[in-house]
């Protein structure tokens, strides 16, 4: 098979997985403090509460309910009135340093230890992010640092 004919096959597919929602990763952060179910409705078995401000990954959304991904990998169905667009970070590393500009160099602000929210201001290029602290204080932290990005 030649190749102006193999990309003429594969570039429909291309363009469906391209344009596909499914790959796009979605987040959201909880309201406020929320139960999460194993199905969508509040007649089936809670799995744990949520604390406020903790970002999560959409998966599924259906008629009033949301199906979530934690940081942690770990599925379940949350009310999609308790979620919000506004978006925040959960630190992964063990201490994540925030910095007063994108730059491994620059001044440190402030350490945020594992499992800390801060909300999400901005993407910034080569891999930083534009961060605050509920506290406060703000900069710039390594992506891979977070998730929720």
């Amino acid at each position: 098979m030649g190749m102006r004919r193999l990309f003429a096959l594969l570039a429909p597919l291309a363009a469906l997985v391209a344009a596909s929602p499914a790959l796009a990763l979605d987040y959201r952060s909880v309201i406020e403090a929320a139960p999460l179910y194993d199905a969508p409705s509040a007649k089936s078995t809670p799995l744990f509460v949520v604390l406020a401000g903790t970002p999560v990954e959409l998966v599924v959304s259906l008629e009033g309910w949301s199906k979530v991904r934690d940081s942690k990998g770990d599925l379940a169905w949350i009310e999609k009135s308790h979620l919000t667009e506004k978006r925040n970070v959960i630190v992964r590393a063990e201490r994540a340093q925030v910095r007063a500009a994108a730059d491994d160099k620059a001044v440190l602000v402030f350490e945020a230890e594992r499992d800390v929210v801060l909300e999400l201001s901005e993407a910034a290029p080569g891999g930083w992010a534009r961060v605050k602290h509920r506290d406060g204080p703000g900069g710039f932290l390594k992506t891979t640092q977070v998730w929720g990005l």
